[in-house]
């Protein structure tokens, strides 16, 4: 078994002429926090879609704990959390039923999933404020409590972070 839980090798994105991502060599082991640092149009949020299947490499190879993601998806990419960009969540339900709609559809099978993703993010689980009264602060936090409702062994955050 692979010491890395993320790896890529020579991995490439190009939309036309533009290439997003140019031979990307990436070794993320287990239990570690790893950030994409660069300036807009870097290609890090386009990394992050490829890593979660959701664009194809035009070239270069994935593989998430030692599996190529190619053919092996169902297995792998329920095993991550992920936010990339805004998750789409409804304007006229609770926190608590936004993410019980999303756990029926992943089939998360812990009955407390929802109550202790809004914990650990610091939402109520009981308040009746809907989300489209929600604060950017409170959207975020559910969308975290989302991509941890799961317990995922792999976290992948796309978050825009200013230094002042």
């Amino acid at each position: 078994m692979s010491e890395y839980i993320i790896e890529t090798e020579h991995l490439t994105k190009q939309y036309g002429a533009q290439k997003s991502v140019s031979e990307l060599n990436l070794h993320v082991k287990k239990g570690r926090v790893y950030g994409l640092l660069g300036r807009n149009g870097a290609g890090k949020t386009t990394t992050m879609k490829m890593l979660l299947g959701l664009t194809k490499p035009t070239s270069g190879e994935i593989r998430l704990w030692g599996k190529p993601l190619q053919g092996n998806e169902k297995k792998l990419l329920p095993r991550i959390g992920s936010l990339i960009e805004a998750p789409g969540f409804y304007p006229n339900l609770t926190a608590a039923e936004n993410l019980r709609i999303f756990a029926v559809l992943r089939g998360v099978p812990n009955r407390n999933a929802v109550k202790d993703a809004l914990d650990l993010v610091g939402l109520p689980y009981r308040d009746k404020k809907l989300y489209s009264r929600f604060s950017l602060g409170m959207k975020q936090r559910l969308a975290i409590a989302l991509a941890v409702m799961h317990d995922p062994e792999l976290l992948i955050l796309d978050v825009n972070c200013r230094i002042a």
